[in-house]
C-alpha cells in the first residue's frame, strides 16, 4: 500500500526478444539473454510492489513470473494488455516492410490511426482494448503499488491517455525502448480521478520494434 493512499503503477516494457529486430506484436518470442539482462538491470533492490500484472506474451510473462517468485508476489495475467497485432507485418523487419509496402511504414509512424498495416489491429480498437485493461487494473488494486510488465504499444496507449496526446501522434511523440520504465500516480478524490506521469526513464536506446 502506498503511504498516502494513491495508486502507484510502474510500467516496464519487456527487454529484447529472441530472434532479432522485427515487428512482433502478436508473435510470441521469449526474451533473449540480452533481454533478461536488460530487465534485471532495470529493477532496483529498492523497488517495492504489492502485485505484478503482465501481458500474456512470453517476453513479458516470463520475466513477470520469475520476479513474482523471487519476491513472493502474486502475478496477474491480463489478456487485454497484449501488444497490438501488426497483421501482415508480423515477423518482418523494417527493411522487409519497406521493400514490400513502399512508404507505408513511414506513414504508419507518422499517423498510425490512418495507416493500419494490412491485416493488423486498428489503433482505435487497440487503444480501447488497452484502456479497458488499464481501467480494470486501477479498479482492482486501488491504493496499491503495481508493476505492469507490458509492451511499447501498450505503454504508448496508456501515456497518450494520461497526457492527452492524440492517438495519431502516439507512436512518434516519445521513445519507449526495451526495459524502459514509467511511473504513473493515480489519485481518487471527491472531484474525480486524477492521473499524472511521475517519470519516464529509458534504460538505453533501442529500436522501436515489437
Amino acid at each position: 500500500m502506498s503511504d498516502d493512499g494513491a495508486t502507484l503503477i510502474d510500467l516496464i516494457r519487456h527487454g529484447e526478444p529472441s530472434g532479432g529486430p522485427m515487428f512482433r506484436g502478436s508473435k510470441d518470442d521469449p526474451l533473449s539473454e540480452t533481454g533478461w539482462r536488460q530487465m534485471r538491470t532495470a529493477i532496483s533492490s529498492e523497488d517495492r510492489w504489492d502485485v505484478i500484472v503482465t501481458s500474456p506474451l512470453q517476453r513479458c510473462r516470463g520475466f513477470a513470473e520469475w520476479l513474482g517468485a523471487e519476491h513472493g508476489l502474486d502475478v496477474e495475467v491480463v489478456d487485454r494488455l497484449r501488444e497490438v497485432s501488426f497483421g501482415d507485418w508480423e515477423g518482418k523487419t523494417a527493411a522487409d516492410i519497406e521493400a514490400a509496402y513502399g512508404d507505408h511504414l513511414k506513414r504508419f509512424w507518422a499517423d498510425p490511426v490512418a495507416n493500419t498495416p494490412a491485416g493488423g489491429e486498428v489503433l482505435t480498437a487497440f487503444s480501447e482494448r488497452v484502456l479497458g485493461g488499464w481501467t480494470q487494473l486501477k479498479a482492482t488494486y486501488p491504493g496499491k503499488r503495481i508493476l505492469l510488465v507490458c509492451h511499447g504499444g501498450v505503454i504508448r496507449m496508456i501515456l497518450a491517455n494520461v497526457l492527452g496526446i492524440p492517438l495519431s501522434q502516439s507512436f512518434s511523440g516519445f521513445a519507449v525502448p526495451f526495459a524502459c520504465r514509467s511511473r504513473i500516480r493515480v489519485d481518487r478524490t471527491p472531484h474525480g480521478e486524477f492521473s499524472a506521469l511521475l517519470s519516464h526513464t529509458p534504460l538505453a536506446s533501442e529500436p522501436h520494434l515489437r
